[in-house]
């Protein structure tokens, strides 16, 4: 069985071709600055990577053009499409209602739609895709796998937020979470690894990169996650502010006069550790920084690996204790002192990290000493396959 699973973004679409009898990425690529006439297509396959310019109006041509360059001879990836048994989409808000991956239909689709406000940037754009595809190859099985599916295990008590009820009843406004099939796949991959029963483990996951999300797992469900009603929430972010006093958001607006779309883009795009430093949006930027005279960036990096120990720390009392930690994501796998930093913070949970083994970058190893209270390690995520994975489970009605 081979499944395409694609993600769309607003004006990109990024794209993996999964041989799930071996899970071997067949090709994959990205279609970027769909709807410009600069739209390029980045393509690989058999060793070889092209980039392609192509117009592409919307994402109904970038699907049909991605599509031909998967039978294209000249990468020998498939010689027809018939041999794609079905679609996965990757979809970022599904709000209540899809709390866990589910085959397509008109319903699913226009519920995807539905929680737009929660996603305005991706939600929209993966209907498009859905839409393409259902035009592009009519007929063909196709799953959602939601972001914040993984999080509908948590009690109410986790994701309620503390204002009036009738915001909850009336608009859903609670914790909604996300990176969840990022956190799902590193817990199970782990507790592979180790040899280790997931109902057994109390994890704490750290998705760490542009967006930064830490998990409380417990028996392999989600619990508690930093993330909220939308992806600003949690932990500083690279130009996402993450939890504020709230009245430091009205003071501001007051100050300066700011529309709420204003402020909006302020806590989105000019917060942050961006916005502490001073400096341009770029971990390795501002952490480089750090080691010198630059006091704002020091003060930036520590508030950054500072909020997460204290996620950590906080999800070790939701769940009575915590047996693994997990770093993932762009930073996660790769800044080795940010990782140190963090551990540091956590050695008093008994978190032993082995300076030796951290120097690692984007590959799956075990950072912490034997005898170690609490076992951390690095795994590079895989969403890609783990939105494969529930979409073979569902078309073939497991």
């Amino acid at each position: 069985m081979k499944i395409l699973v694609l993600n769309c973004g607003s004006s990109s679409l990024k794209y993996q071709l999964i041989d799930m009898e071996t899970e071997a990425v067949l090709t994959s690529g990205k279609y970027e600055r769909i709807g410009e006439k600069e739209a390029f297509i980045t393509h690989k396959a058999k060793g070889k990577k092209v980039t392609i310019e192509h117009y592409a109006p919307d994402h109904a041509e970038a699907i049909d053009f991605t599509l031909k360059q998967l039978v294209n001879p000249e990468y020998n990836v498939i010689d027809s499409l018939s041999e794609i048994s079905a679609i996965g989409h990757r979809v970022v808000a599904g709000g209540e209602k899809i709390s866990e991956p589910i085959l397509i239909d008109d319903s699913v689709i226009e519920e995807v739609g539905r929680c737009a406000e929660l996603a305005p940037l991706h939600n929209p754009a993966a209907v498009l895709g859905m839409e393409a595809c259902k035009k592009v190859m009519p007929g063909k099985p196709m799953v959602v796998v939601c972001d914040t599916a993984f999080h509908q295990t948590m009690p109410k008590e986790s994701y309620i937020y503390p204002i009036d009820y009738k915001y909850y009843e009336q608009y859903g406004i609670r914790k909604y979470g996300a990176h969840g099939t990022s956190h799902m796949y590193v817990s199970r991959r782990a507790c592979e690894i180790m040899g280790k029963d997931i109902k057994d483990m109390k994890i704490v996951t750290c998705h760490l990169g542009q967006g930064s999300s830490i998990c409380a797992i417990k028996d392999g469900k989600s619990v508690d996650t930093s993330m909220g009603l939308t992806p600003l929430g949690g932990i500083p972010m690279v130009t996402r502010s993450g939890d504020l006093d709230p009245s430091v958001v009205l003071y501001i607006m007051k100050k300066e006069n700011l529309t709420a779309e204003e402020m909006e883009n302020k806590l989105n795009k000019e917060s942050g550790v961006m916005g502490i430093s001073g400096l341009v949006p770029d971990f390795r930027v501002i952490e480089s920084e750090s080691y010198g005279d630059n006091e704002r960036a020091k003060v930036a990096m520590e508030c950054f690996k500072s909020s997460i120990a204290q996620y950590v720390a906080r999800y070790a009392a939701v769940m009575n204790g915590v047996d693994l930690v997990i770093f993932t994501g762009g930073v996660g796998e790769n800044q080795i002192n940010i990782r140190k930093g963090i551990c540091e913070h956590l050695e008093f949970l008994g978190l032993d990290l082995d300076a030796e083994a951290n120097e690692v970058r984007s590959e799956e190893r075990l950072i912490t000493k034997p005898g170690s209270k609490v076992t951390a390690y690095v795994i590079p995520t895989n969403e890609e396959l783990m939105i494969a994975r529930e979409t073979k489970r569902l078309v073939e009605g497991k």
